[in-house]
């Protein structure tokens, strides 16, 4: 299948460019299309990762249709064939890395739920004995399994990084009784695909959520329990007090890390060898999780 980095479609306005997505306007749908761009530490690299807008789509794709019955969501289908008006050229391109979705109201917060302490979470701990303001435990190592999921919301950041709020700055946000329905379903979410991740050898140690009103219901929109919004760790290797070989974008991080860039643009090159062993990352995580490859 063809790398794409970016994407230009003639027949529908471009109304938005992520870091990895650009979405046109269908009129009474978005069509959300991941490209194979690798953001890390809010810098866009120029290099793509091979087959990785796939990858980030049909998970998303295969979580949405496993969740459903738990949650609604916005995909309409993922079968570019079924959205008119593009052309042959168009529609190659497109294929497998694309979602027809329903437009809605994105509530501006970002939803993370986290069931294991790494990354900032492990960082505030370390500092505080709290991650976003919530007391734990005592004596936990980097890694290790929390006794329950907390749920951490942060802002959402057009540009930059996102902000940890505390749960009280999240009711003043969006008041008192949205404020419990995003904790209530995110970590519904997450509790019931952690268990399915289990099954097939993966740990899901935390992961983020975006919901938006779509006809007056509360609904999960974007992506949900991809390597770009969860962090998986193979179960087999885990082991609390030391960071966990995972399924996503770390090991450019730890490349990254390795050569003391200041995290700045613009980005340094990445070789080869980098960009092959993070496309392979991606697609073992979709085939542990889903038990098929790639198609």
């Amino acid at each position: 299948m063809p790398v794409i980095r970016d994407t230009q479609l003639k027949s529908f306005p471009l109304i938005a460019k992520g870091k990895v997505r650009d979405i046109y306007d269908l009129n009474q749908y978005l069509l959300l299309v991941a490209t194979d761009r690798l953001s890390a530490f809010d810098v866009v690299f120029d290099e793509p990762i091979p087959e990785k807008g796939r990858v980030l789509t049909q998970l998303a794709v295969y979580w949405f249709k496993a969740t459903q019955d738990i949650m609604p969501n916005h995909l309409v289908t993922a079968d570019i064939q079924q959205v008119p008006g593009l052309t042959a050229e168009e529609r190659q391109m497109l294929e497998g890395r694309s979602m027809l979705v329903k437009k809605g109201e994105v509530i501006p917060v970002e939803c993370v739920v986290r069931g294991y302490l790494a990354g900032s979470g492990w960082k505030e701990y370390q500092e505080k004995g709290t991650v976003n303001g919530i007391p734990l435990p005592q004596g936990l190592l980097e890694s290790s399994k929390l006794p329950e999921p907390i749920f951490t919301p942060t802002t959402k950041e057009s540009a930059g990084h996102d902000q940890p709020i505390t749960y009280e700055q999240l009711v003043e946000k969006v008041g008192p009784e949205v404020a419990a329905q995003l904790k209530e379903h995110s970590l519904k979410l997450y509790k019931a695909a952690a268990q399915q991740a289990e099954a097939n050898g993966i740990i899901i140690a935390d992961t983020k959520f975006e919901f938006a009103w779509i006809d007056g219901v509360l609904t999960v929109v974007d992506e949900i329990f991809t390597p770009d919004s969860s962090r998986f760790w193979p179960m087999s290797e885990y082991q609390a007090g030391r960071s966990q070989p995972s399924f996503d974008k770390q090991y450019v991080r730890d490349y990254l890390e390795s050569i003391h860039w200041d995290k700045q643009p613009p980005a340094p090159p990445l070789p080869e060898d980098v960009i092959r062993k993070t496309s392979e990352k991606y697609l073992e995580a979709y085939a542990r999780i889903t038990g098929k490859k790639l198609a």
